[in-house]
């Protein structure tokens, strides 16, 4: 099979590599979400050393960076309450963690997530967080340069391996809200 885009040697359904998923990835892959057909996922096999999003577009071709979307875990506080949620934003932009992000979360002070908290929360590996699999419950903040991509590559919820599909997919996913000016520069 053909990826959509890039040039990658392996690329497959993402239902029929549930095995290199992380658990709560191939669940969500496996029970599907907003109608979008399974087939839609796409997983293409990479190099978890390359993981990192300027190695692996140094690797797999420089117009990735426009199609390819980091997904990033925030904690949000007010009081005593902490609100943990994601940000998914095309991998040339940043979140705006102090205006955007603290003010939906409608939070005091929002910093990015510590890597035990991403890591132990969402069952997926440090450098491979994705949008699909969250727990339930989290908000999911995407940007609306996203959702208007026609395919949109992102981790697979480990280092090894990504996940294509389309930017549509990523809006109709449990606790997603296309938020406005979520990521700047770029």
């Amino acid at each position: 099979m053909r990826a959509p885009i890039g040039s990658f040697e392996d690329a497959c359904p993402a239902a029929e590599r549930l095995e290199l998923l992380t658990a709560p990835v191939a669940a969500a892959v496996r029970e599907g979400w907003g109608g979008f057909p399974a087939e839609q996922i796409i997983h293409v096999d990479t190099d978890p050393e390359i993981a990192d999003t300027a190695a692996f577009v140094e690797h797999h071709g420089s117009e990735l960076l426009n199609c390819s979307a980091n997904c990033v875990v925030v904690a949000g506080k007010r009081g005593g309450e902490v609100t943990l949620a994601a940000c998914l934003v095309l991998s040339h932009s940043r979140v705006d963690v102090n205006g955007v992000v603290r003010r939906h979360l409608d939070a005091r002070k929002v910093r990015f997530g510590s890597m035990d908290t991403a890591v132990g929360d969402t069952g997926m590996e440090y450098g491979g967080i994705t949008p699909v699999g969250l727990p339930a419950g989290w908000p999911l903040l995407i940007d609306p340069a996203v959702v208007d991509q026609e395919w949109v590559l992102i981790g697979s919820g480990s280092r090894r391996g990504k996940l294509i599909m389309p930017g549509k997919a990523l809006a109709a996913l449990p606790g997603a809200v296309v938020v406005a000016g979520l990521g700047i520069g770029g």
